[in-house]
Formats: C-alpha cells, structure tokens, sequence
C-alpha cells in the first residue's frame, strides 16, 4: 500500500484547521509549518497528532517547499487550512495513489465558498483545479510569495471529485485577503521590476472586475459573485497602487544616491 502525507502551512488559523485536519486524519503523516501562531492554532495541530515545525515566514512558495521537505510519505497532498477533503475525494485518492498508472501528478476541483455559499459560475471546479496531489519527489513549487504554482516532472491527470475551500467565510476575511495579497502581489511584481501608473491601477482593477463578474458570469451567482468581483478589483487596485507607491521610494533612493556620488 502506497502511504501518503498531507503538508499545510498556518498562521493563526484557529478558526480552519480543526476541520482541516479532521479531514486528513486518515493519511500516514500530517506535516504543519507555522510562521507565529498565537491563537491556539497549534495546540489543535499537536491534539490531532500533526508533526507541527515552527518556522519564519518567506512567502507562500517557499513555505510550501520547506513543508514538503519534511515529507516523508511516498505521495504528497499539498492542501490549505480552509480546505477541506470529502470522504468522496478521499477514498479517490486512495486508489490512485494505489493505481497502476504512470502519473505523478493531480489535478482536483474545488468547490468554493464565499459568504457560506457555494459558487457555481465564477470560481466553479471547472475552472478552479489546481494540482494538489503528487508523488514526492516529483513535483515542488515556484518561490513565489504570492499565488505560487506546482511544478511537476511528468504526466498529470484529473481527479473528480471536489476538494472544499471555503476562502471568503465573511466580509472581515475578504478584507484581510485583500490587504494580505495586494502587499505581496506588489512585492513580487516590483522583484520583476514592473512598472505601475494611475491608469495601470484603474485599468487593471476594472478588468479584473469586468472578467470576474461579466466574463466568467459572475453575476449568476448573486451577492456572492459581485463580493468576488469586486474583491478581486480591490486586491488589484491596491496591488498597483502600492506597485505605484514602491516605484516612488525607490526612484527617490536612486535620485539620492546619485547626488550622493
């Protein structure tokens, strides 16, 4: 039998985890990085048996590598503190991990949550179904600080059944989210030394909006698409104008320096 082991990376997570990891109880090892919980979110992980690594924080991407470093289970489930695993999906990934197949790698659908509510158009399990499953060894993730990804070294396929996340539980959440993202999606943008302006800020924001809540049919789902819509115009109107404001500081100090010399 194949063994398996699930990695999560926390940060005051007390309200997600316990059901996270209620869901993961089946699995040979559950590995927990936390970067400074002081909420109780450890003591849940440590009363359920998770193997928990107190540790710095670097950004998403690094993160997660150091997690599945400490991995030691022949396949790996990379998942989040506000998904959980349906015992559906569950007894999936049983038998493909105990399959006669030659992937390393799978896809799984989610079913997103926004206000409690499950959302049908704009962010469906068709065309939200990141890589979550994989053999250890053969797949890590990008360094990223934000919106990192999974690089796999071979074949991948889709499972079908739906792993639940439920990101946006409330408004007080969304807003955190926004803050959090635009911050580090500024941070990564400025590292490739993107350039931003007002009317980068606005047209940005807009389409986010505008693809959000028309293209991807946003509006069929009611208030909670229009709270994703404009929660991604948010994010992305911060992002950039912080791009803005790191693009100053930084002409200003290279003005400086100049004079300087």
């Amino acid at each position: 039998m194949a063994t398996i082991a699930a990695t999560i990376i926390t940060k005051n997570e007390v309200k997600n985890i316990e059901d996270c990891i209620k869901s993961l109880l089946w699995m040979d090892q559950i590995i927990v990085f936390d970067s400074g919980s002081t909420d109780g979110t450890i003591a849940i992980c440590e009363k359920y048996g998770a193997k928990v690594i107190k540790t710095d924080w670097l950004g998403f991407g690094i993160q997660k590598n150091r997690a599945l470093e400490a991995a030691t289970k022949d396949w790996v489930f990379s998942i989040d503190a506000d998904e959980r695993i349906t015992p559906e999906l569950q007894q999936e990934i049983l038998r493909v991990i105990n399959g006669d197949h030659n992937f390393v790698a799978f896809k799984i659908p989610r079913q997103n949550f926004v206000l409690n509510r499950p959302v049908k158009y704009c962010l469906s399990s068709k065309s939200d179904a990141p890589i979550r499953l994989f053999k250890r060894g053969y797949a890590k993730f990008t360094n990223d600080v934000v919106h990192e990804k999974i690089i796999p070294d071979g074949n991948v396929a889709s499972l079908k059944n739906v792993l639940l996340h439920f990101s946006f539980p409330d408004l007080a959440t969304i807003l955190k989210k926004v803050s959090l993202y635009s911050s580090l999606g500024a941070e990564k943008l400025a590292a490739k030394h993107v350039k931003s302006s007002v009317v980068k800020i606005f047209w940005h924001a807009i389409w986010s909006f505008i693809r959000m809540y028309f293209l991807k049919l946003g509006f069929l789902d009611g208030w909670s698409g229009f709270i994703i819509a404009f929660g991604n115009f948010e994010e992305t109107f911060y992002r950039y104008a912080k791009l803005l404001e790191k693009n100053s500081a930084m002409a200003e100090n290279n003005k400086k320096q100049n004079i300087a010399r």
